[in-house]
C-alpha cells in the first residue's frame, strides 16, 4: 500500500474537491461556445485556455504531489516539488480568466501577468521534483 504523509493526503483530498470548480468552468465554457453567454473571440480563446490549463495542471499537480513522497527533499525544496505545479494550477487559469473578464474585451487585462508567474512556478516545481527524484537513494 502507498504510504502518504498526512499533509500529502489532505492536500490531495482538497485538490480533488477543486474538480467541481473545474466542472463548473466547463459548463460556463459550453454556454460561451454555444452563444448563450456573449464573448468576443479573444475571450472565448482565453476561457478555453484557462479551462484546459486548470484541468491539466490539477492532474499533473496531483501526480507531482504523490511523486514528491519518493524524494529526500526537505523544507522549501520539498514544498516546491510537491506543490509548485498546484500553485501554477491556480495562477495560470486565473491569468487567463481574469485578464479576459469584462464585457467586449478584445485584449488581455492586467491579470495577464499571472501567466508568466504561473509558468515560472510550474517550471521551478517540475525541475525541483525531477532533481529530487533523480537524486533519491
Amino acid at each position: 500500500m502507498l504510504e502518504l504523509t498526512d499533509a500529502t493526503r489532505i492536500t490531495a483530498g482538497v485538490v480533488l474537491l477543486t474538480v467541481v470548480g473545474i466542472e463548473s468552468g466547463g459548463y460556463f465554457l459550453v454556454k460561451v461556445v454555444t452563444g448563450r453567454v456573449a464573448a468576443t473571440p479573444f475571450q472565448t480563446s482565453f476561457f478555453r485556455a484557462g479551462h484546459a490549463h486548470a484541468g491539466v495542471l490539477v492532474i499533473l499537480g496531483l501526480v507531482c504531489l504523490v511523486l514528491s513522497e519518493a524524494t529526500d527533499l526537505t523544507g522549501g525544496w520539498r514544498w516546491l516539488a510537491a506543490t509548485g505545479v498546484l500553485v501554477a494550477a491556480i495562477l495560470m487559469p486565473a491569468g487567463f480568466f481574469l485578464s479576459a473578464a469584462g464585457a467586449g474585451r478584445t485584449a488581455p487585462g492586467r491579470a495577464v501577468v499571472l501567466l508568466p508567474a504561473g509558468a515560472a512556478v510550474l517550471a521551478a516545481g517540475a525541475v525541483t521534483l525531477a532533481v529530487g527524484l533523480l537524486a533519491a537513494g
